[in-house]
């Protein structure tokens, strides 16, 4: 897959070593799969040792689970500062909306990664993932518990199918979404974002 990662391969061995590990780990795990990626083919990649692969990241389950964490990080930020605006409510979630499209375009091999491979990390990393995308889902879901109440979106369908109904379809678009289709990452945003404002209208 040829999408853009948060951390660019391009002069990795320039790069610092923690960023230097992902970025390898990232390509790797894209083109062949977590678990056909092995310790030594990652710090080969990487020019490092596993020593040093050990002391930043503990395990390759910690670089699987950072691959994801970074996005979210990023989404989880954005988010924070589109809720926190002074903007009417219907303008802040469509932007929000919009915004984990766009973000999950520009990082499609980190979500790619993740989502076919999320059930190999340890109970432990899977509980934290999970506690790390519930925040982010309930910030999002509290926009749209904010219109409602106002009465600026309808309240017909309960805000927690609202949010998955959207977030049903960021999920699915490293299975479709191709750089060379016929759309590009903001079109895909502006349409999927219409898309549940419309379903909110009252």
């Amino acid at each position: 897959m040829a999408a853009k990662t948060t951390t660019d391969t391009v002069g990795a061995h320039e790069a610092p070593v923690p960023r230097r590990l992902l970025a390898v780990a990232t390509r790797l795990f894209a083109e062949r799969g977590y678990d056909r990626t092995s310790v030594q083919e990652i710090v080969e990649a990487a020019g490092v040792t596993k020593g040093a692969l050990y002391h930043y990241f503990g395990s390759k389950d910690d670089l699987l689970h950072e691959v994801y964490a970074r996005m979210l990080r990023l989404q989880q930020q954005r988010l924070d500062a589109v809720a926190g605006s002074d903007a009417p409510v219907e303008e802040r979630l469509r932007a929000a909306a919009a915004d984990v499209v766009v973000t999950t375009i520009e990082n499609l091999d980190d979500a790619a990664i993740f989502f076919r491979s999320m059930h190999q990390l340890s109970p432990e990393k899977f509980k934290q993932v999970r506690s790390e995308r519930r925040r982010y889902h309930e910030s999002f879901r509290a926009l749209v518990e904010e219109g409602q109440a106002a009465g600026v979106f309808s309240d017909a369908t309960p805000a927690d199918l609202v949010v998955d109904y959207h977030f049903g379809s960021v999920h699915h678009l490293s299975t479709w979404y191709r750089e060379d289709g016929p759309l590009t990452p903001q079109q895909v945003a502006d349409h999927l974002a219409d898309l549940l404002m419309r379903a909110l209208r009252p």
